[in-house]
């Protein structure tokens, strides 16, 4: 009850979000965005690779599912080998004598039918991709040589680079572009390579590794940003010395009240970073031409810079856990079905964070020239006619009813709280 009186309660705050969640969730929407997918219809093993997909990522799961049939099972089989990938270098109970090399020789696993890997501690909660990691490398021998190819050679610059950094601090600023660069930069250029071997985009969007690994590391260093305290809990620490030694003895000390105000500073630098690579995010998705592709595309970067928006001088990033609200992710999704459309998020969310930057911040003239830098980059797409600015309002293809349902329930929740 808690729950549904709280999610009423913002669909008072925010009628046309929570209106459009309501399109979205009950009166069919979610099936214009992400058509359903006959998972029946596969082979045995591709059903249960669908099956982990769902289980590892229900918001990859569903772009992955909404792609071109062409792409669609090369990018699920691509995402469960990095899973797979991410899940070893993430345990702790795996000792380094046996991570190192099974990281470093993983991309060789995937020529060996029947591999599987039993060593990861029962709390790992990917764990049982890795025991039944044959039925991935099952359809990853039935996927286009090209498409093989590519994940391979991914999964292999990935875990040497991941095998690099085991027991390892992260301490430069350097440090902390190349880790994001093998965990998730890695992982825009593989994308962008399957892109072009598909034939569905321009084979240069898989030549340009330097903007590719842009749009990676964009949606790696908000995830870093925001989950400070869950790795500080983990015993993981992806912030930078170079950065939060300017502001604390150690890093654990961000976490604490009378370091408050340092620790937001010290976010603020961090966002301010992410910032400088807007650009390569925009030229990226400028470029692309499918619109699944697009879609696939920008979803997960319009929720990154809400998330930046959100974190941006916000201290609770140190005391619990910062999400935009779900009827803002929803509404999001609805509108990043063109470059245009992804390009007006952009314009909103700096909007918001140029709002936010406090003169007495160390960093805050240099976070308000990237945001200007950003803004320019929009400006000179609206000249060009490549983004039309538009006020916020309901989706064109939101029905009326939706509207007076989120209306009533909103209202109900009203009295629920009244009461």
């Amino acid at each position: 009850f808690a729950v549904m009186a709280d999610l009423l309660l913002n669909g008072l705050a925010h009628p046309l979000e929570f209106a459009t969640l309501v399109h979205f969730q009950f009166l069919g929407g979610s099936k214009k965005v992400f058509p359903p997918l006959r998972v029946e219809e596969e082979t045995a093993n591709m059903q249960r690779c669908y099956y982990y997909l769902d289980m590892t990522s229900r918001s990859f799961s569903a772009v992955i599912k909404a792609l071109d049939p062409e792409l669609r099972s090369a990018i699920c089989i691509f995402y469960l080998v990095l899973r797979g990938l991410d899940t070893v270098e993430d345990d702790p109970t795996i000792p380094p004598q046996v991570k190192i090399p099974l990281l470093r020789e993983f991309d060789q696993k995937l020529f060996k039918p029947g591999w599987t890997f039993t060593g990861c501690g029962e709390r790992e909660k990917d764990r049982a991709l890795l025991v039944e990691f044959n039925v991935v490398i099952e359809e990853f021998g039935h996927l286009r040589r090209e498409y093989q190819l590519v994940i391979a050679d991914i999964a292999q610059r990935m875990g040497n680079g991941m095998a690099d950094f085991v027991g390892k601090s992260v301490e430069t600023v350097a440090d902390y572009n190349l880790y994001c660069h093998y965990v998730a930069g890695l992982v825009g250029i593989g994308l962008s390579k399957l892109f072009a071997a598909s034939g569905l985009e321009d084979a240069a969007i898989g030549h340009n590794e330097e903007i590719a690994n842009s749009m990676g590391l964009f949606l790696q260093k908000v995830n870093i940003i925001r989950d400070y305290l869950e790795d500080l809990h983990s015993d993981r620490q992806w912030y930078p010395r170079e950065i939060w030694s300017k502001y604390a003895p150690s890093l654990a000390d961000l976490a604490k009240p009378e370091f408050r105000q340092q620790a937001v500073h010290c976010l603020n630098d961090l966002i301010t970073d992410a910032l400088a690579l807007i650009p390569h995010v925009f030229a990226y998705l400028g470029a692309l031409r499918s619109p699944t592709i697009i879609n696939f595309c920008a979803i997960p970067q319009v929720m990154a810079i809400a998330t930046l928006a959100k974190c941006y001088n916000n201290p609770r990033v140190f005391t619990g856990v910062v999400k935009i609200r779900k009827s803002l992710a929803v509404q999001l999704m609805l509108q990043s079905s063109s470059f245009s459309d992804a390009v007006g998020v952009f314009d909103r969310f700096l909007g918001d964070l140029a709002a936010k930057v406090p003169s007495a911040d160390p960093s805050s003239a240099l976070t308000r020239a990237r945001i200007e830098d950003a803004r320019d980059l929009i400006e000179a797409a609206r000249r060009s006619g490549q983004y039309h600015r538009t006020a916020q309002q309901l989706p064109a293809n939101l029905p009326l009813r939706a509207a007076l349902v989120a209306a009533t329930l909103a209202m109900l929740g009203y009295f629920a709280w009244s009461a």
